[in-house]
């Protein structure tokens, strides 16, 4: 198996020397800067979707050990004006949970520079919070949703809440939150057969859908690659209804490659986080609701900035310690090799 195939990236910027060198922005020894924050919220979610936690749900974060709001927005300032930051995607768990969230968008958007501001979200209440958003700053939207059969929605995510999601979606758009995005993730034997009907619904509706390989972030651990359905099998089944070319854009650091459908104007989105990485451009660093830096959404260890900022370090200490977390970055997240163990965290913990 290739470097490439394990999502190790060959870059000719890479630092092979053992010292970080002084730099302003969140560099690592592969060449690669990250510019792209995503900042989870909180760890609680309203579904209890099957490939991602029990029905019971979890053992959720203690509210104290939460980043509260001028905590949040504090690392915000640092994360864009000393590090270079400028994306930030607030996500979860689910961070319409969080009562706050308004008020973060606004301190985000009030920056300088003014970063590029998007939230991932089920959208279970989004229709009452979008227009409110949009106002406060947000940009735009990713919206989870893996099937628009009611029952098989409910069989996912063990809740009735299909239309609440689709209403979502439309205030969402009625509140020019665009491009307004829906991330799916098809099963094997589930919903897979589904993937030409999502597809011929966001293309009517003038949203923007993305299928994304289900990635080894379960809190059960029962992922299994064999399982998976994989960016090639998902081609297959789109192409069985329409016609894809691949997209002339330059990719650069996005996750998914895209796809012209039926000539265009309208693309689909594939992510193969899992066969066809893309470790070689990342560019995002993590922040966990309880204030830990992930290098990776696979890493095994995080870099804890909650601690110091409570007990009073300054805003160029914290910017140092999140520098030296992401010059330790692996090269790739290496999921297709024999060592590979998946993070103890969830992704409800750990953040889209």
């Amino acid at each position: 198996m290739s470097a490439v195939e394990l999502g190790i990236p060959t870059v000719p910027g890479a630092v092979t020397g053992p010292s970080r060198p002084e730099a302003a922005g969140l560099i690592d020894r592969y060449g690669r800067t990250a510019t792209d924050l995503r900042v989870s919220l909180i760890d609680r979610c309203n579904l209890r979707c099957s490939y991602c936690m029990p029905a019971e749900g979890l053992d959720w974060l203690a509210k104290s050990s939460l980043l509260d709001t001028a905590e949040v927005n504090r690392l915000l300032r640092v994360a864009v004006e000393r590090l270079g930051v400028r994306d930030v995607r607030f996500t979860g768990g689910e961070p319409l949970l969080r009562k706050d969230l308004a008020a973060i968008v606004h301190h985000a958007a009030g920056l300088q520079p003014k970063p590029k501001i998007s939230l991932t979200t089920n959208a279970i209440v989004l229709a009452d919070r979008a227009a409110e958003l949009a106002e406060a700053g947000l940009d735009r939207i990713n919206v989870s949703l893996d099937t628009l059969r009611p029952e098989l929605f409910h069989t996912i995510t063990r809740r009735r809440r299909l239309d609440d999601v689709l209403a979502g979606l439309a205030a969402a758009r009625a509140a020019g939150l665009d491009p307004v995005k829906i991330n799916a993730v098809l099963l094997r034997g589930i919903n897979d057969d589904e993937a030409p009907d999502l597809l011929r619904f966001a293309i009517d509706e003038g949203y923007h859908l993305r299928f994304i390989e289900q990635m080894p972030l379960d809190a059960q651990h029962g992922w299994q690659r064999s399982t998976m359905v994989t960016a090639a099998e998902t081609l297959a089944l789109l192409r069985s209804r329409f016609d894809l070319a691949e997209h002339d854009s330059e990719r650069g650091s996005a996750p998914a490659e895209r796809w012209t459908v039926d000539g265009g104007p309208a693309t689909v989105g594939i992510i193969g986080s899992v066969t066809r990485p893309f470790c070689a451009a990342c560019d995002r660093t993590r922040l966990t609701a309880d204030g830990q830096i992930r290098s990776c959404l696979f890493s095994q260890t995080e870099t804890d900035l909650r601690g110091p900022l409570r007990s009073g370090a300054g805003d160029e200490e914290l910017a140092e310690i999140w520098r030296e977390a992401m010059w330790g970055k692996r090269a790739g997240h290496g999921i297709d090799d024999e060592s590979f163990t998946q993070p103890r965290r969830p992704m409800s913990a750990i953040g889209g």
